[in-house]
């Protein structure tokens, strides 16, 4: 990507209020609102078991601009975990190949932008794991062993059900308590 239009891409990103979720892919501008009560929750389910398993040297982050500006993406998972030396760098975005995981909670208004964008954006940008919990679906997918710009692999599992978080978190992902939307 062209540096100069990058730049003036995140220029306009960072000119929005800050109750505005705002990312980059490419060269297109992704805006949502604030999230529910019940992504909040559902969310709060998901981060308290990564946090159990958290790698030492790591802290769980929501809504943490990751970047890699080598591809022109900049998005903002619901959560990733993020070396703590992170926190000492002079930028406001972080490298994405810092990152361990991205989790989103699919946004009903704009479920492509998970489903789509950021299945595509993410591997490219260096994230190994992704995890999309679809309250809609009633589904936990995961994706892992990002190779050639794609995920190879995916697990799916439906609420109830259990899915295997991989090294370095390792550990069963419960998802019986997770509540599916109601629209």
């Amino acid at each position: 990507m062209n540096p100069r239009h990058y730049d003036l891409l995140e220029q306009a990103r960072r000119a929005v209020p800050k109750n505005v979720k705002v990312e980059l892919s490419g060269d297109v501008i992704v805006m949502q609102a604030s999230p529910s009560a019940l992504h909040q929750r559902n969310l709060a389910i998901i981060q308290r078991q990564f946090d159990a398993h958290c790698p030492e040297g790591y802290f769980g982050s929501g809504n943490s601009d990751i970047a890699a500006g080598r591809v022109g993406k900049v998005r903002n998972p619901d959560l990733t975990y993020l070396p703590d030396a992170a926190v000492d760098l002079p930028q406001h975005d972080i490298p994405a190949e810092l990152a361990l995981v991205a989790v989103e909670l699919v946004s009903p208004s704009n479920p492509e932008n998970d489903w789509v964008g950021k299945l595509r954006d993410y591997p490219v940008m260096g994230v190994p794991l992704y995890l999309i919990v679809d309250a809609r679906a009633k589904t936990v997918t995961l994706f892992s062993e990002a190779e050639n710009d794609r995920y190879r692999c995916r697990e799916d599992a439906n609420f109830g059900e259990t899915i295997h978080i991989p090294a370095p978190f390792d550990f069963v992902l419960q998802t019986s308590s997770l509540l599916p939307t109601t629209d």
